[in-house]
């Protein structure tokens, strides 16, 4: 039987690889600690863990915890079966832990299940998008990105990304991914907004920018994106 917490560190601390943790360290701002176990390894924890009895414990509080143990607990999130809105509790105590991009966009690939349940995903976002709070915001973003550029939400969605404004990297990054993958995915509603938005310089072209390294872009349509480019 798997104690909560403690099990699992032991593992992971016995996975650890100090130069794939010095080098990890350096691309993660705001990670303070963390042990450097790759991602496949944490995943197998996460299912292990989702499969006990325990698994609530270990999405409960952790006393100093590591990169690796706050994303396990966001994975398990990825495997559970439990009513929405227990789930989107689960959810919003884990929102409150992210401290980096990196725990963030983890949590968000983990959510797989939202696939299932989007239009109460969609409102349960919206408390998000409202939010002054940089990794709230950024969840919100990434969430759209990954779940909602589908024809039944591309206009909502291009719409609330428009209205998304905040002074954080992250923010602005996370905001132009999105606005990059609505384009690959619906071109001609994306340029429209494009032409008429409220993005602030930076995050508009950044969003250009990232269109322009897509491979799912052609050459033709990068050279009028570039043109698009705000001096």
């Amino acid at each position: 039987m798997i104690d909560a917490h403690s099990d699992i560190r032991n593992k992971l601390e016995a996975l650890a690889e100090p130069k794939y943790r010095d080098f990890s360290m350096k691309l993660i701002p705001g990670c303070e600690r963390m042990l450097g176990v790759r991602l496949p390894a944490l995943r197998r924890l996460a299912k292990e863990v989702a499969h006990t009895e325990q698994w609530k414990d270990y999405v409960g509080d952790i006393d100093k915890p590591y990169l690796e143990e706050i994303l396990i607990q966001g994975m398990v999130l990825g495997f559970v079966n439990v009513p929405f809105d227990e789930w989107a509790a689960m959810i919003d105590r884990q929102v409150s832990r992210i401290t980096n991009w990196s725990t963030c966009d983890t949590f968000v690939s983990s959510l797989k299940q939202t696939n299932k349940c989007r239009d109460d995903m969609w409102q349960h976002l919206r408390l998000y998008l409202v939010s002054t709070d940089a990794y709230d915001l950024r969840f919100a973003a990434i969430m759209l990105m990954a779940y909602f550029i589908v024809p039944e939400y591309i206009d909502r969605v291009l719409a609330l990304l428009n209205k998304i404004h905040h002074e954080e990297y992250y923010v602005k990054m996370g905001v132009a991914w999105a606005l990059s993958v609505c384009y690959v995915k619906f071109p001609d509603k994306t340029i429209q907004l494009f032409k008429h938005n409220e993005l602030d310089d930076f995050t508009y072209n950044k969003a250009l920018q990232k269109i322009c390294e897509s491979f799912r872009v052609s050459n033709e349509d990068k050279i009028i994106i570039k043109a698009m480019k705000r001096k």
